[in-house]
């Protein structure tokens, strides 16, 4: 059936935020508030998010290890993937690097078991993935983490080629408190760490808000910043191959937004 033209066409659809470009699941802290709400600000009209959630008792090694072992973990993951999603994310990215490397990657294979058919990454995998194609090599470190998992972000960025040269954390454990933190502080402390050696500075934690302060950090520090939910949603697109993203949240999508 041909639309007609001019007064005849019907009536005009106001958006309604359909899946036109791409669909991205997230597995996603329960008492978590700013991951999805970020990558949804960085998603041009037609890609969407959905969520599944998890329980997190408290953001220590002892809080992940029980979310980590919990049968919700692969329950939360059949969920959203009984949706027609493209990627999935496992959205923690404390949670993905706790135990390095190894575990991150094993965390992915246990995730394409169960929801066969989309692709899948990490947190953790998409922050590696993303400082290499920034061509990071020593970097600054920014969390708001309890200083056992600072350590551990720390040995992490370490093994994988990117030797931590300065850094600083909050010392919080509680994931509400988390996502109280405001911009301005984000944007203090990811200054109070730069250095001169550093190639880019890695923001981690997911429910720490951070892309609103990229581009402004990129332009005062003359450096790529990446953080860990930008990272998320620009590696969903990359494995994809999906072009969703808006401008003005950093470096990391200038290839892209180009492509």
């Amino acid at each position: 059936m041909t639309r007609l033209s001019g007064a005849e066409a019907g009536p005009a659809f106001a958006y309604d935020g359909y899946a036109t470009l791409g669909r991205i699941g997230l597995i996603y802290i329960a008492s978590s508030v700013v991951m999805d709400a970020e990558m949804a600000a960085m998603a041009a009209p037609g890609l969407c998010m959905h969520t599944t959630r998890l329980r997190l008792p408290k953001v220590t090694l002892e809080g992940i290890d029980a979310m980590m072992t919990a049968p919700e973990l692969e329950q939360s993951a059949r969920l959203v993937g009984s949706a027609p999603i493209d990627a999935l994310c496992f959205g923690g990215t404390s949670a993905s690097f706790v135990y390095g490397t190894a575990y991150d990657k094993a965390l992915i294979a246990r995730m394409e078991g169960w929801v066969p058919g989309p692709k899948v990454t990490t947190a953790s995998t998409a922050s590696l993935a993303a400082l290499a194609a920034v061509k990071a090599g020593p970097v600054a470190l920014a969390t708001p983490y309890v200083d056992a998992i600072h350590q551990r972000a720390i040995n992490f960025l370490s093994s994988n080629g990117h030797p931590v040269l300065r850094h600083g954390n909050l010392g919080i454990d509680e994931d509400h408190a988390l996502a109280e933190v405001p911009l301005e502080k984000v944007y203090d402390l990811v200054c109070s760490v730069d250095h001169p050696d550093a190639t880019a500075i890695f923001i981690s934690c997911t429910n720490f808000r951070s892309v609103g302060v990229i581009a402004a950090l990129e332009a005062a520090l003359g450096k790529p910043v990446i953080s860990a939910v930008q990272a998320s949603f620009w590696h969903c697109l990359e494995i994809t191959g999906i072009h969703g993203a808006r401008p003005g949240y950093g470096q990391l999508f200038d290839n892209r937004l180009a492509r």
